[in-house]
């Protein structure tokens, strides 16, 4: 597939025909949306679906072999859906981590990995996809049930992209080389691409193996070796798919995997003397620390893809049935639980009203539950944590002065969902309006005109994506040079491929990870400089 539009699977159309054998019984009772309220959020909460799968893997992936924390702690991995214990998960800590970062360097500094001829590498990297491909069903019940993110976006989107991602950076290992430099003078000058050497990888729990992809396979196409750190929240996952890597034919110590919390693993591996590169995916306030800590050690490489806060502008000409279901889908995906969210809805004082009323219609036509039932679109959100800020901020919007239009309020006693929220009449200043939710809620705001818009858009501290709807090829063209963000999407949203970039200006982050530029985060160039003696030319 070409590209994969994620949030498309939370259209009313979706379909599960694609969803692994079976998972396709689940609530198969109902028809369509089956059965599910459609003018309210709510829903009839069951007895949660048991996931069809077993959690095997619960010990840190060390050199190879699945080990116990050294101090022997382990931690709750929860059911969102629930608040209930999935599996207590090894808690790495400093020493791990220096045991996982020890086999990664002798991996790298003595093991075949680097070494290897890189076409031998791309095979690898190759079987593994072909393993993810073959688990889908597996994967994406871990995945939803460590996440509460729905099943079907999970096996039908998500799991597949990773498996792109991996096979497009498999193509990539045998096709890294450097150039021949013409010199000014008697000289040879040629570039190296050479790998950076250990990595240190700390994904988020959002999308967890989406960026375990992102970062695992362009570091070991590069030739690298790997320490991944996991959220605290979703460290199921990974340890399943790092198995079947091995399975794959990886070396040991090639890719290590520890699962435990930020102040501890987390710095630790931050700081780590021996550690040569580190990228890091979650909020500003903990990239900071990250960068700090990098900065402070071994003045270490870091990559950075941070907080959002991003626009998404509907223009006086756009089509306002899809500019809705568009800017909906933009803000409700995965949770709304999304860095790149489309949280500042601006629309044009021509259709604003107009808008607001069909994005109330829509948000109340969300169909929320337990992420593993056919047809929902909603689960619950992460943990309590995230809950509770979400709820929050609400009643901050609210006691602002914000319109609630829908939603607001929990739904259930059991497990951490939330009603769609939709606010109008929402102003610049409002904090709903300047702070990462994390969550699903939409702000309305009313503009003018294009110099409003694109002055009120770039007023934030965030730049990782904006979204634009409108027919005009000429206002396309202002805004997609004007916003000040890492992706523009124009009459779309939330597009991703295995080859298009994704970073964020401003205090979104610094690199950029996915297709070749993704590359050059785990490469470093050699300049090689030979006097030539007597050259035919030069």
């Amino acid at each position: 597939m070409a590209f994969r539009r994620l949030s498309s699977l939370l259209s009313p159309s979706l379909s599960s025909s694609n969803a692994a054998t079976s998972l396709r019984s689940l609530g198969s009772g109902f028809k369509g949306m089956g059965g599910i309220p459609r003018l309210s959020t709510a829903v009839a909460f069951e007895e949660p679906i048991a996931p069809p799968v077993q959690i095997d893997h619960t010990q840190l992936l060390i050199n190879g072999e699945f080990v116990d924390a050294a101090s022997g702690k382990t931690f709750p991995s929860l059911d969102p859906r629930t608040g209930e214990v999935i599996a207590h998960v090894a808690e790495g800590d400093a020493e791990d981590v220096n045991r996982a970062v020890t086999a990664a360097r002798r991996a790298f500094d003595q093991g075949p990995w680097p070494k290897m001829n890189a076409y031998e590498r791309s095979r690898i990297i190759y079987r593994f996809a072909d393993l993810l491909e073959k688990h889908i069903e597996e994967i994406a019940a871990i995945e939803t049930w460590d996440n509460g993110k729905p099943y079907e976006q999970a096996a039908n989107a998500e799991i597949p992209l990773v498996v792109r991602i991996f096979r497009y950076y498999a193509g990539w290992a045998d096709k890294i080389h450097g150039l021949t430099v013409p010199a000014d003078g008697p000289f040879h000058v040629q570039t190296l691409h050479e790998p950076i050497g250990v990595t240190g990888q700390i994904i988020p729990w959002n999308f967890p193996l989406m960026l375990y992809a992102w970062k695992v396979g362009p570091a070991l196409a590069c030739g690298n070796t790997v320490v991944l750190k996991t959220a605290e929240q979703t460290p199921l996952s990974a340890l399943y798919v790092s198995r079947l890597f091995h399975e794959a034919g990886l070396p040991p110590g090639v890719l290590n995997v520890i699962s435990g919390f930020g102040p501890t693993a987390g710095a630790a591996l931050s700081s780590h003397m021996e550690v040569d590169k580190l990228a890091f995916t979650g909020s500003t306030t903990t990239g900071k620390l990250v960068l700090g800590l990098a900065a402070k050690s071994n003045l270490k490489q870091v990559t950075l893809e941070l907080g959002g806060k991003s626009p998404f502008i509907v223009c006086e000409d756009a089509d306002v049935d899809k500019a809705v279901e568009q800017s909906h889908n933009a803000l409700f995906f995965n949770q709304g639980q999304c860095c790149c969210a489309g949280s500042r809805t601006f629309v044009h004082e021509r259709v604003y009203d107009e808008f607001v009323e069909k994005a109330k219609a829509r948000a109340l036509q969300r169909v929320v539950g337990d992420p593993f039932k056919k047809g929902v679109q909603q689960g619950p959100q992460i943990d309590s944590d995230q809950f509770e800020k979400i709820l929050k901020y609400i009643r901050l919007g609210i006691e602002g002065g914000a319109t609630l239009e829908s939603g607001g309020e929990r739904i259930g006693s059991k497990g951490y969902y939330i009603q769609p929220t939709v606010f109008s009449n929402v102003q610049d200043d409002m904090l709903i309006a300047k702070d990462e939710i994390f969550g699903p809620v939409q702000s309305i705001l009313k503009f003018k005109d294009l110099e409003e818009v694109i002055r009120r858009a770039n007023m934030t501290r965030y730049g990782l994506a904006a979204g634009v709807y409108t027919h005009s090829l000429e206002t396309a063209n202002t805004l997609m040079r004007a916003l000040r963000a890492g992706t523009v999407w124009i009459n779309c949203y939330d597009v991703f491929d295995a080859a298009i970039p994704f970073g964020g200006y401003k205090m979104s982050g610094q690199g950029r990870e996915k297709g070749v530029y993704g590359l050059r985060n785990y490469l470093q160039v050699k300049a090689v400089v030979t006097p030539l003696q007597n050259p035919a030319w030069l």
